[in-house]
């Protein structure tokens, strides 16, 4: 049996993995947080997640004797998300959702529109929130099933070979998706990620090793979408002709 702690920490990540960028850690007031209040089990869920490195502070905000912290998901938060939810409980989630009935969803939201015609713009963010947490969700229970029926594809021949961390690589990008994380990931994330368990590696390493389990089409390396002075972390990015590639997937 899941405590309740351990329970409102497992909601808390579910919604920083859907959701992902900065949140407040705590709610505050109208204002939005992960967690609903410094107290009972979601004080201690709130303190356990940052002291175990499960979501990090990126900045905090003083205003008088009040201290406004925001944070944002580690991959060990992705980790320990993978690890305490089976592939039953997101079927389970999906069967929660589903109870809502096809016909309750248009009435809803033409409640919605006629009670909030002032606020157009907050109700298309609503719904396009919910709509990034269905997608979350519908990811989670398709590879749920997959992981159900078999274990996953192997690694090609002599990819092991080229990168002794191959194997949790791909594992890392499995879980990442699996908890519903949107897009590929970013070649930091999955850096840091493997510098968990391989303090030795370097970026250089890193960077060669990728290129050669691309070529053996272990994993797919693909291009920064944007102008190359936008990429956040550019000295992750591998050069590639004209493009920058910084974002690796299965």
């Amino acid at each position: 049996m899941v405590d309740k702690v351990t329970e409102v920490l497992i909601d808390t990540l579910k919604q920083a993995v859907a959701d992902p960028g900065e949140h407040r850690l705590v709610k505050s007031g109208k204002l939005d947080g992960l967690f609903a209040n410094r107290s009972g089990a979601n004080g201690e869920a709130a303190a356990r997640a940052v002291r175990e490195g499960l979501l990090e502070v990126v900045r905090a905000e003083t205003k008088g004797k009040v201290t406004t912290e925001w944070v944002r998901l580690t991959p060990r938060g992705v980790e320990f998300l993978h690890d305490q939810e089976s592939p039953l409980q997101a079927l389970k989630d999906l069967q929660s959702i589903l109870q809502v009935t096809r016909d309750g969803v248009p009435l809803w939201l033409t409640e919605m529109r006629g009670e909030l015609q002032g606020l157009a713009k907050k109700l298309g963010e609503e719904a396009e929130r919910w709509t990034q947490r269905l997608d979350a969700l519908s990811q989670r229970v398709e590879e749920a099933l997959r992981r159900a029926e078999a274990s996953g594809p192997p690694l090609p021949d002599g990819a092991a070979a080229e990168a002794p961390w191959a194997k949790d690589a791909l594992a890392y990008l499995d879980h990442r998706k699996i908890g519903g994380a949107p897009g590929d990931c970013p070649l930091p994330e999955l850096f840091a990620a493997l510098r968990e368990r391989y303090a030795e590696l370097s970026l250089t390493a890193f960077h060669d090793r990728l290129r050669r389990l691309h070529d053996r089409q272990a994993l797919r390396l693909l291009p920064f979408p944007g102008p190359p002075d936008a990429i956040p972390e550019p000295e992750y990015a591998l050069l590639d002709g004209a493009s920058l590639l910084y974002f690796v997937g299965r």
